[in-house]
């Protein structure tokens, strides 16, 4: 099996281990010392150049500064004293490997200095290329190649990447030269700028830097290094990078890595040149020959979007030994790592240089595609193919798609670099993507290119649109790695972003807040709102698709083959949180094995909800029991329906359990009613009588007041009539040859006591149901485990239920003290931004503290009673990281909503798969 897992999964071996513990003191490894199983100590980067240079493919020589290092100057801020030391010995020796010094005048060594966390997170961090170039060692460069304009252009970059990154001098300021200095010899690309144009700029560069940064640009290369070592760690902290890891949901405290790699030239000429490769697409996972080259350019150029590559393909035809080359190679890295490999290379002069490469990001179809692909290929079998894919990527891939048939206005094309269909008023900035989508706006960011500074706006947005840049920019492998809609390189369109606007091919103009479509599945980008139609895998899993030759069908194939491997070794059953037959019939096509959670305060709203409304209020126990006699019928109808959708499955259906307000008239409303009556002096005497009912019956936080259990305590009959209705439709059923297999969950108990009472009066209602219609009945009686109380007492309340149902909706509220239909929208995002929450605990589970309940009353009911049945119907139930916690707790079963179905039942076979996998290791 491989050996590359989910990305955040941790891949070190006893060896690493012992590896990583013998090199506790030790901060520096050059390339030959490392390997890819070192991703915590050498980052993901420096893991995989050590890689690439054990298996003797062309890797500029160089050394990695270990995440240990970073760590320890984070937490004191200073490097370690060992640090210096170590860099001064592996430089030397790398000086004495190339034959010449750091940044010496006469023919320099040059190094790039490029961070490489544990985990990808492209341009979130830190890169500066160049290091040691100096006034003096420009003109060395210049004459060792021969080539004065290469020698300048070197020095410009490194000016205005040290500046901005090292410095914290405004990009823009940069920009704003290089575009004045093209717009002055009235060219359009920086290639068309000759060295005396680039003399110049190299000195308005420093002029920048001394006004902004109040110094001069470092001339001492040993200087530029530290100070770009430093700014690398430095760069870990940034707001986008913190961003960026709670986004991907990256722990904050591994640090990065630093490299230092021996240059090679891109910017040579004609014959050298930059690109980034793929070993597949990743876009869909088809093989061929994917990515993007640039001549004449160096990496920052390909991946920034500002220049227009060729696609890789036409490498053949510039430089067809490098090309074979370098397929040769890729074929090499994807069958060494058995997975879609990222490449980033350098051509100096027809010298092919291998810079960089990793597991690829890549879209969720793509994913699942490869997958399969892998398998059949031999490379990784069924196991490992279901630990490559996901339920957040089989959730992306159930989102609507454009309807093909609908008449639309076509605005250009470009290139289809992360699938979706995207919707939305379109935006030219972060910070208003950002203020129009909390307000409620769907939103469509519109750049040239985007940067690491628009990583919030890129979130916040359905989609992103670029004019620049291929399916290997920042816009395109960000917007991947998110699942985020994208089409990049739209040439088509011009993008003004000061004016606020776009202009078509054809001269249509879209403003800032008109409303435009995106595909990127296909690249196409349209005026105005498209319809969506269903995805093919919702049709698939509904039954109205199946495998076959095209591109989607394809795609289905795929699915089809890692679910039925899922649902063969998972263990957790899979239930839909169902209330009606329509949405029970729904998820059984999705592969619900029963429902976990039928509410059935959801059958009390509409028409009904009058009846429920005389039933709390009434004073007299003849106006009761009327109500009652009038919801009878139609709960036992409910249910007869809802049995008969799932017949041969097991339904939990949970009594009543509002709270009370919801089935009260508004207490502000009849207040005002009232009050007007009487000013007419025609007032109603059964308006002011409810009036004087709803205040008794008002409460300052109903959610914590009378409801569940308590409600059928207090109210005589209410709880009767509800299992009444259950016992007589299961016996219907039953006599119509039917398999019905209901069970009856009581909602909010806190003690035994209150189990008790409620199971007596049930059980005396069912043997009278069985008596009158002469059919047996099997029908078991449980409880929700919703309150600490509950949790910490389950060993006692075990002894009055049969199962559990954890509802970690209500549990998580009351062991935080949370009220979550204020607590969302009133605290959470700075919770979130502050890192005090990595991800709301309403979405996935807290282990710590929810979680700790829920694993201590699992094995304190077990301990009372063995065969407990055990499961949850919370929202977490079909949340993927939480499937994977109720797995190892022991759980029977997950209930969620019926479209979330096929993820849970993906997670609960990769749960299954990963803890088999782990206890054969």
């Amino acid at each position: 099996m491989s050996e590359n897992k989910d990305p955040h999964v941790a891949q070190n071996d006893a060896s690493d281990a012992s590896d990583a513990s013998q090199a506790a003191v030790k901060f520096v490894y050059d390339f030959t010392e490392g390997n890819r199983n070192l991703k915590d100590l050498l980052g993901g980067k420096g893991a995989n150049l050590a890689e690439m240079t054990n298996l003797g493919l062309p890797v500029p020589p160089g050394f990695t500064i270990t995440t240990e290092a970073c760590k320890t100057y984070l937490a004191s801020g200073e490097e370690p004293v060992e640090l210096r030391d170590e860099v001064s010995a592996h430089l030397d020796a790398l000086e004495q490997k190339m034959g010449k010094k750091l940044g010496q005048s006469d023919d320099p060594l040059l190094v790039s200095v490029r961070s490489g966390a544990k985990f990808s997170m492209p341009g979130m961090m830190d890169t500066v290329l160049n290091i040691g170039l100096s006034d003096k060692s420009v003109s060395g460069l210049a004459k060792q190649s021969g080539d004065d304009r290469f020698a300048w252009d070197s020095y410009r970059r490194l000016i205005q990447m040290f500046g901005k990154t090292v410095l914290d001098v405004d990009g823009e300021l940069f920009e704003d030269a290089l575009e004045a200095a093209k717009a002055a010899k009235k060219v359009t690309v920086d290639t068309d700028l000759e060295a005396a144009d680039l003399k110049k700029l190299v000195t308005k560069f420093k002029k920048i830097v001394k006004t902004e940064a109040g110094r001069d640009f470092p001339q001492d290369p040993r200087e530029q290094m530290d100070l770009a070592i430093r700014s690398v760690f430095e760069s870990w902290n940034t707001d986008r990078a913190k961003l960026y890891r709670r986004q991907e949901r990256i722990p904050g405290d591994l640090g990065t890595a630093v490299n230092i790699c021996s240059m090679v030239f891109g910017n040579l000429g004609p014959d050298s040149g930059t690109g980034v490769a793929f070993t597949r697409d990743p876009a869909s996972g088809h093989q061929g020959v994917y990515g993007d080259y640039l001549q004449n350019a160096q990496g920052e150029d390909v991946v920034a979007g500002i220049r227009n590559t060729v696609p890789l393909a036409d490498l053949e035809q510039i430089d067809k030994k490098s090309y074979d080359q370098l397929m040769q190679i890729m074929e090499t890295l994807e069958t060494h790592y058995k997975d879609l490999c990222d490449i980033e290379f350098t051509i100096e002069r027809g010298q092919l240089w291998m810079l960089q490469t990793r597991v690829g990001k890549r879209t969720a179809g793509a994913a699942f595609r490869i997958a399969t692909q892998l398998v059949d290929q031999g490379l990784i079998d069924e196991a490992e193919a279901l630990q490559r894919v996901n339920g957040a990527q089989l959730a992306q891939l159930m989102f609507p798609r454009f309807d093909e048939t609908a008449k639309v206005e076509q605005l250009g094309r470009g290139i289809a670099a992360s699938p979706g269909a995207a919707v939305g008023k379109a935006v030219f900035d972060s910070y208003t993507a950002i203020k129009w989508s909390r307000s409620g706006e769907k939103v469509i960011l519109i750049r040239r290119e985007t940067n690491p500074d628009d990583l919030d706006g890129m979130i916040a947005a359905e989609g992103i649109l670029t004019s620049r840049g291929g399916k290997t920019s920042h816009a395109a492998v960000v917007a991947r790695g998110m699942g985020k809609t994208c089409v990049c390189g739209a040439e088509e369109i011009e993008v003004d972003t000061k004016r606020r606007r776009l202009t078509a091919a054809g001269g249509v103009v879209v403003e800032e807040g008109d409303v435009v479509s995106i595909d990127g599945s296909t690249g196409k980008v349209y005026l105005g709102e498209v319809p969506v139609v269903p995805s093919p895998v919702v049709e698939y899993f509904e039954g109205r698709m199946h495998a076959g030759a095209d591109d989607a069908d394809e795609l289905v194939g795929a699915v089809h083959r890692i679910m039925a491997y899922a649902d063969r070794v998972r263990r957790l059953r899979v239930r839909a949180n169902a209330d009606n037959a329509e949405d029970a019939l729904r998820a059984r096509r999705f592969g619900a094995q029963g429902i976990g959670l039928c509410r059935t305060e959801h059958m009390f709203l509409g028409e009904r909800r009058e009846m429920v409304e005389r039933l709390i209020l009434a004073d007299a126990d003849e106006e009761r029991e009327k109500a009652l006699e009038e919801l009878l019928p139609l709960q036992k109808r409910d249910f007869v329906e809802l049995f008969e959708a799932m017949d041969g499955l097991p339904v939990t259906v949970r009594l009543l359990d509002p709270p009370l307000h919801e089935f009260l008239p508004d207490i502000t409303e009849l207040s005002v009613r009232v009050a007007l009556a009487e000013s007419r002096k025609d007032s109603n005497e059964n308006d002011l009588r409810l009036l004087q009912a709803v205040h008794r019956l008002h409460e300052q936080n109903p959610m914590l007041g009378l409801r569940g259990v308590r409600l059928g305590l207090v109210i005589p009959g209410l709880f009767t009539m509800q299992v009444r209705a259950i016992a007589e439709a299961a016996a219907e059923r039953k006599s119509a040859k039917g398999d019905p297999r209901a069970e009856i969950m009581i909602p909010l108990v806190g003690t035994v006591q209150e189990l008790e009472i409620v199971r007596e009066e049930a059980e005396l209602v069912i043997a009278e149901v069985e008596e009158t219609t002469g059919v047996e009945l099997k029908l078991s009686l449980g409880t929700m485990i919703e309150l600490p109380r509950a949790a910490l007492t389950a060993d006692q309340i075990a002894e009055a239920a049969e199962f559990f149902s954890f509802g970690t909706n209500d549990l998580t509220q009351t062991v935080w003290g949370f009220s979550r239909d204020d607590v969302e929208a009133s605290f959470f995002t700075a919770y979130l931004e502050k890192g005090i929450f990595g991800v709301s605990p309403f979405e996935t589970i807290d282990k710590d503290g929810v979680g700790k309940l829920v694993r201590d009353a699992v094995a304190a009911g077990r301990a009372t009673r063995p065969d407990l049945k055990l499961g949850v119907c919370g929202e977490h139930g079909g949340d993927p990281e939480s499937v994977h916690f109720f797995h190892e707790v022991g759980l029977d079963y997950v209930s969620c909503s019926p479209f979330r179905i096929p993820v849970a039942r993906l997670e609960a076979g990769r749960a299954a798969s990963e803890s088999a996998g782990s206890d054969h290791r």
